[in-house]
């Protein structure tokens, strides 16, 4: 074998088993690929199953309409042939008497009735009444229907169910936007009283932008002391740094909370000292107040690590000659210090605002009426409405909004230039 392919490539180099050393080392580096392929699997698998499959299941979740479509199947193959004016014939009625008969039987006609009722408020009791009504009707059950419940004889709710019966629909996205379809399929604003998501929207982006800038001002001295002190001193200031990890995130905030509620220990120091009246205590907790401290405080080690990082690596001797050659102190830090943190600066404000966009518990706890986040409505609907569609458009938004910060970071500033250690 060794022969013919000598004969074959007669000028080629071989290896010590007489096969070509080019072929040899092709071989070995494809054995390197599949050792490096298997050990990065396992972590692969974790990242899949922990990260990408939740979120394609959440914004899968976000279209999927899957109830009236499963138990209202007659009511639904009927209303695809109706045109949408007036209210459908007699067929749609015995259909939906049908359909409410079988949903009862299957216990499945409290889920039909609490997806009508997120799209029509007060069409739960609705369905419920008349399902219990329905294997007792007898044609024409169009006017059976109508006697029990006149709404049965509105345009509305047989357009609403129409729409419903889509296996897929973008309801619940636009819901996340305070917009609905009107009873025409148009594209219209919600009820005033009703408008509610673009308000939280723009309070989590403005809590989030408030605590990104209170941590920069705040993390940016620390981070320069961290990088220039002495060994021993800056030791011990990154000690302090790190100390908030070591403790419990549920009791940070909860001491926050003692500090600052109206009868808190910064409240009881002001009126000893007679900063405030005891009648004009301020108001830091359960708003807006109380969740940008609190939060600000839990995420400052967030912002101040890729600055120090960043700061650590500039030579002191660039600031030295710069004041050597004539600057004062401010203008060489201006010129020639800041401009070279400036990835430091994007990688934790980045970090910091996506983690705050986030953010559930902090809010939840310390936030009250006005100081809640989209975080916190996302679990509402999780926990409490069971509107998981809903929560999951909210999500979806959420998610998109990152990705978009996370492109323009990459454009303005470079995701190459980002410096986390």
């Amino acid at each position: 074998m060794s022969e013919q392919v000598m004969a074959a490539t007669p000028h080629a180099v071989l290896a010590a088993d007489g096969t070509p050393l080019k072929q040899r080392l092709q071989k070995t580096l494809r054995r390197r690929k599949l050792i490096a392929a298997g050990l990065v699997l396992p972590l692969g698998v974790f990242v899949f199953v922990t990260f990408l499959f939740p979120i394609f299941l959440m914004l899968f979740r976000s279209v999927d309409n899957p109830i009236i479509h499963e138990n209202m199947p007659q009511t639904v193959a009927i209303l695809e042939q109706w045109d949408g004016k007036g209210v459908p014939e007699e067929a749609a009625y015995a259909a939906l008497v049908r359909d409410m008969v079988e949903a009862r039987k299957n216990k499945t006609i409290g889920r039909v009735a609490t997806r009508m009722n997120f799209e029509m408020s007060g069409v739960r009791s609705l369905i419920t009444s008349s399902a219990r009504k329905a294997k007792k009707m007898q044609p024409p059950f169009k006017d059976a229907l109508i006697k029990a419940n006149p709404i049965w004889g509105e345009r509305d709710i047989w357009v609403t169910f129409k729409r419903l019966g889509n296996e897929y629909t973008a309801t619940q996205y636009l819901a996340a936007v305070d917009m609905r379809y009107d009873s025409d399929n148009n594209i219209v604003q919600q009820d005033e009283d009703r408008q509610i998501y673009v308000t939280i929207f723009g309070r989590t982006l403005w809590i989030s932008l408030a605590v990104t800038l209170l941590c920069l001002v705040l993390g940016y001295p620390v981070a320069y002391l961290l990088a220039t002190l002495p060994a021993k001193y800056s030791n011990l200031l990154m000690i302090m740094v790190l100390l908030p990890f070591w403790t419990s995130l549920l009791v940070r905030t909860t001491s926050w909370i003692v500090l600052l509620q109206t009868n808190g220990v910064i409240n009881e120091l002001l009126v000893w000292l007679h900063v405030v009246a005891d009648e004009d205590r301020l108001q830091m907790m359960y708003n807006q107040t109380g969740t940008v401290i609190a939060m600000t405080h839990i995420l400052l080690p967030f912002m101040i690590l890729p600055l120090f990082s960043v700061m650590k690596t500039i030579p002191p001797s660039y600031m030295r000659a710069a004041l050597s050659l004539g600057a004062n102190p401010v203008r060489a830090f201006v010129k020639v210090y800041a401009p070279q943190t400036v990835p430091g600066i994007g990688a934790g404000s980045l970090l910091v605002f996506i983690l705050s966009v986030g953010y559930y518990i902090t809010p939840a706890l310390v936030g009250g009426r006005t100081g809640q986040m989209i975080s916190n409505f996302i679990a509402f609907h999780m926990q409490k409405s069971l509107n998981w569609g809903l929560a999951a458009a909210l999500g979806g938004l959420l998610l998109v909004g990152v990705m978009v910060l996370y492109w323009a970071y990459t454009k303005i500033v470079g995701v190459d230039n980002m410096k986390l250690g």
